[in-house]
């Protein structure tokens, strides 16, 4: 599993113009069953979306469809994470 943690590179009101089809694109990973979850920081200088990936490199492959990626909005950053306690060891 890899936690993406995103920072915006732009001002939030031109990512927001953007964010339904970044919503869209997550949506799709849900419908793979690749998305874990998915939100906004607080305060909104970024997101989090974590990816049931065994690599890196798979994690980065399936969030380059990203429309905050391809329009320059958002850069990601990439942790592995093994849960061991709580609600996510089930995933």
């Amino acid at each position: 599993m890899y936690v993406m943690i995103s920072k915006y590179l732009v001002p939030l009101d031109e990512v927001d113009k953007v964010r339904d089809e970044h919503l869209a694109f997550l949506d799709g990973l849900a419908k793979q069953g690749k998305l874990v979850i998915a939100g906004r920081q607080t305060p909104p200088v970024g997101g989090l979306v974590m990816i049931d990936a065994e690599t890196e490199e798979e994690a980065r492959e399936l969030m380059s469809g990203d429309p905050y990626l391809a329009k320059g909005l958002a850069e990601y950053t990439a942790t592995g994470f093994r849960p061991s306690l709580g609600r996510l060891t089930d995933v």
